[in-house]
């Protein structure tokens, strides 16, 4: 099952909540005042954010002037246009260089672990050499538990004891990967409580020792966030950024939200693209994002839905 078809699975309730009714726009002979606030509502409740709905909804009013649109569809192509130009990266999410090192941070409960263990799948089913780094190591079994997930991968990992310095767990395991030639070093973190400086103090060492150790790939750091939580996990993001130099985010529990309009949000307020999203809890359910799919996704018509839902058994 591809991106487009796991997503069409995985918005269904974003899209049946809200977007479905934003779709409806299509069917209308004009566009008008009502519309727009319409659209305004719908994209609020869809938990853009109100501030990026507004943007949004000016944004279209504008293109609709400019490009003399007459009709709800001509609207809603519009709409879609926009929302694919908000979500696009400026860069691609490719690490390169050997070894390259992505950092995963994030607060409990977020999915994390899970999320590291499913980008090792990823990237060992592209055929890269890829070691993790077991650097929470205050929670008790978190290296257990990230142990589970690379023995699924096929990946090795590097830990130590629990109560050491996760610093010289990531710089180990860097060393480890240079001297071994693998190409991708995934590091685990501690939860963080974005609100305790000496915690957040922490991330920004990790940070420096993962460059320090000599990975000769780039750094990437990916901030996982849980998209049931909504606008509260933007508010929540900005510190992580901050001290942790974020380049990117994980999205996780997709599939288990009406909130789906968060992925717009996260992009306009935070200003870091999604990477990837989590839209289920099988090993290949985390997937690089896509806005052009997302979009599509977001606004899948009803018969077309049959070909996003799976087999029935």
């Amino acid at each position: 099952m591809g991106f487009f078809e796991k997503l069409g699975r995985g918005l269904a309730k974003t899209r049946d909540a809200i977007f479905g009714s934003i779709g409806e726009m299509e069917k209308a002979d004009r566009i008008d005042e009502d519309t727009y606030e319409e659209l305004l509502e719908q994209l609020v409740l869809a938990d853009t954010g109100l501030a990026t709905a507004e943007r949004l909804v000016e944004q279209l009013r504008e293109r609709v002037k400019r490009e003399k649109l007459h009709t709800g569809a001509e609207a809603l192509a519009a709409l879609k246009e926009l929302l694919v130009e908000t979500l696009e990266p400026q860069r691609p999410f490719d690490p390169q260089g050997k070894p390259a090192v992505i950092l995963v941070i994030g607060v409990n409960g977020v999915g994390k672990t899970t999320s590291i263990g499913k980008l090792a799948s990823l990237y060992a089913a592209q055929g890269k050499r890829v070691l993790l780094a077991a650097g929470d190591t205050f929670r008790a079994a978190a290296a257990e538990q990230l142990q589970i997930w690379a023995d699924r991968a096929g990946v090795p990992m590097v830990r130590h004891e629990e109560g050491s310095d996760p610093a010289s767990v990531i710089y180990d395991a860097v060393s480890s990967a240079i001297a071994r030639g693998y190409d991708l070093v995934i590091c685990d973190t501690a939860g963080r409580l974005h609100n305790k400086k000496s915690l957040m103090d922490e991330l920004s060492k990790i940070s420096r020792v993962a460059a320090k150790a000599g990975a000769a790939g780039d750094i990437e750091t990916l901030l996982v966030l849980d998209a049931v939580t909504g606008q509260n996990a933007i508010q929540q993001a900005a510190q992580f950024i901050d001290a942790a130099s974020a380049t990117g985010i994980i999205l996780t529990k997709l599939d288990g939200t009406a909130k789906g309009g968060s992925v717009i949000s996260i992009k306009s307020s935070l200003g870091l693209p999604v990477r990837f999203v989590g839209v289920g809890e099988g090993i290949d359910d985390l997937m690089p994002f896509d806005p052009k799919g997302f979009v599509d996704a977001l606004f899948l018509r009803e018969e077309e839905q049959g070909e996003a839902q799976p087999a029935a058994e």
